[in-house]
């Protein structure tokens, strides 16, 4: 049992997260405020210069480059899973933090995390990568149907071949979400179809939700307010609003992939800043291909064009929400949990998987499946996730925590009951789990 309890795992209230544009920079802008990295890089309770090494980073300068001034923890325990990058972390050092961690999150050695990633570090020695070139071979076997049914769709002028085409776009861009986790590649430009940016998701996904998932540091729960509150606070939704949400939820979900698009467009004139780069015109590539091949006047391929990224916008909202995380049984800030919770151990409390979905790399690609592994080691390619559940497992029983899942019909339904629930509920990661 747990000696005591938290309600958050933010230390602080997470400056500027109710300001009304809720953007990637102000998020990262926030963490520069809160977490002690005094303009440098923070990993646990060390301060690091970076600056020399920003471009020199094996997974893309990216990563290094938007994070500094931040505490980076998170991101560099489960993105190094081999012991390579801390020794090359120490020839960076700088000094001591003087603040506190603004995060309640541990990464004992003798915790859930570390334990479980020395297991998988030996394991990886072991495994079979073969599985990965078939991770490559559907996304770029979506990509083909996407515009193949888009010609179609334009060509004979039909809007159910263009529903086709719309979910095609959808599943490349769920599982173009399996590569840009990765280092820099060109299938996560694929990501960029319909209005949204792998560089921008780097952040809100990689970063904010993967690391604080269902708290209010994960601006995937953020991005939502005040139209979908999952978290269990009655003074962010009325009674009108925790039910008429199950109704105009779709509506939202239609609206994702614009909104992101006019967002950005709106932090642009607000700030001055321009945040829009040159892989953005990627998601023309699309409509220009459908004028192109057509045979037919700009006004109907962009109704057909709008149409199909519509239509997979709602996919992707309809997948993606109802994924893993938003269930009265998984944790939500505000809920109790156990104080000092190991990282591992707060991703299981936020993560109930599909299902329905083990046993198929398709349906795992196309769903966001086997989320709670891709939570814990994002950078490894969900083709090989499944030969690790062996030493997961015995790790969780060790730790006498449960992993917990369902079929998508349950999580459904769960997260229209999220969307409804004020009431709080404690955590207990030995909890025999139901359904």
């Amino acid at each position: 049992m747990a000696t005591g309890y938290i309600k958050t795992i933010a230390k602080k209230y997470p400056t500027y997260r109710d300001e009304p544009l809720k953007t990637v920079d102000r998020w990262l802008d926030g963490k520069r405020v809160d977490d002690g990295a005094e303009g440098l890089w923070r990993v646990h309770d060390t301060l690091y210069d970076l600056t020399d090494f920003i471009e020199r980073h094996p997974g893309g300068s990216e990563w290094i480059r938007l994070t500094k001034g931040t505490d980076i923890t998170e991101s560099f325990e489960t993105h190094h899973i081999t012991p390579r990058a801390e020794g090359l972390l120490a020839k960076y050092k700088v000094r001591a933090a003087t603040a506190p961690r603004s995060v309640g999150l541990t990464f004992h050695d003798d915790g859930f995390y570390r334990t479980l990633k020395r297991r998988v570090r030996d394991k990886l020695k072991d495994i079979d990568y073969t599985p990965v070139k078939q991770s490559k071979l559907i996304i770029d076997s979506l990509v083909a149907a996407a515009f193949a049914l888009a010609f179609l769709a334009i060509r004979m002028q039909s809007y159910a071949i263009g529903i086709a085409s719309g979910l095609s776009v959808c599943w490349t861009m769920i599982a173009a979400h399996n590569f840009f986790h990765q280092r820099d590649n060109w299938r996560m430009l694929t990501f960029n179809m319909a209005f949204s940016s792998y560089r921008h998701w780097r952040v809100s996904h990689a970063m904010s939700h993967h690391n604080f998932p269902n708290s209010i540091l994960d601006l995937e729960i953020s991005y939502f307010e005040p139209f979908l509150c999952w978290l269990p606070n009655p003074a962010t939704k009325n009674t009108i609003k925790r039910f008429a949400s199950w109704v105009y939820g779709p509506i939202v979900y239609s609206m994702l992939f614009y909104g992101e698009f006019f967002k950005r467009l709106a932090e642009t004139y607000s700030t001055g800043k321009n945040t829009f780069y040159l892989d953005d015109l990627v998601t023309f590539i699309l409509p220009s291909f459908m004028y192109i091949v057509g045979a037919t006047g700009l006004w109907e391929v962009v109704k057909m064009w709008l149409f199909i990224v519509t239509v997979a916008s709602f996919m992707f909202g309809l997948i993606g929400l109802n994924a893993a995380h938003h269930h009265p049984k998984a944790v939500h800030d505000g809920d109790r949990m156990p104080k000092d919770i190991d990282y591992a151990v707060y991703q299981l409390a936020a993560v109930i998987d599909r299902s329905d979905t083990k046993g198929s790399l398709f349906m795992v690609l196309t769903s966001f499946g086997d989320h709670c592994l891709h939570h814990l080691f994002p950078t490894l390619d969900h083709a090989i996730l499944p030969q690790l559940y062996p030493v997961f497992f015995e790790t969780c029983r060790e730790f006498e925590t449960v992993y917990r899942e369902m079929p998508w019909l349950q999580q459904i339904i769960g997260q229209h009951k999220q969307l409804a629930r004020i009431d709080t509920m404690t955590y207990n990661p030995s909890e025999k789990f139901r359904a």
